[in-house]
């Protein structure tokens, strides 16, 4: 068995420049993202670093096709995911997530640790309530090292 959790490769994805307000007509195409490939291992993090613009957020849209890539492939626990049904790619996404790069604009500095923890389980269906949901957090922050303490933070 291979120990990569997720392949890209040659994804692309460009969008039409148009002309013209009334009779819009394609005029060409701006590549967001050009021909990107890579492997993500169990046990591995990535981080995508640019400037503004360069098509990171773009990229991870098209790895869960939250938009549509224009072509490549993009394989996640050996399942093409650009292959996948509506109803099967909403069960993958429970074990992927985006972190967007303004933390502010992401997370809401109102809700605790604990609630931004449970907020995917519980939208996902993972856990029953909020009682199991405070279980789940406290058994994930020491997962990744944390006291469970920290989830009321």
């Amino acid at each position: 068995m291979s120990d990569s959790l997720l392949e890209v490769e040659h994804l692309k994805k460009f969008f039409p420049v148009t002309k013209g307000a009334i009779l819009r007509r394609n005029v060409g195409r701006a590549h967001a993202v050009d021909d990107v490939s890579f492997i993500l291992r169990h046990g591995e993090t990535l981080g995508l670093v640019g400037e503004s613009g360069c098509g990171k957020s773009t990229l991870a849209r098209c790895i869960l096709r939250l938009i549509e890539p224009s072509s490549g492939r993009v394989v996640f626990r050996g399942e093409d995911l650009l292959s996948c049904t509506r109803s099967r790619l909403r069960l993958l996404r429970r074990y992927m997530q985006i972190v967007f790069q303004d933390p502010y604009g992401s997370l809401n500095p109102r809700m605790t640790v604990g609630e931004l923890v449970a907020e995917p389980a519980l939208f996902h269906g993972l856990v029953k309530g909020r009682r199991d949901a405070g279980q789940k957090v406290g058994e994930m922050l020491e997962r990744v090292g944390l006291a469970p303490s920290y989830a009321r933070r």
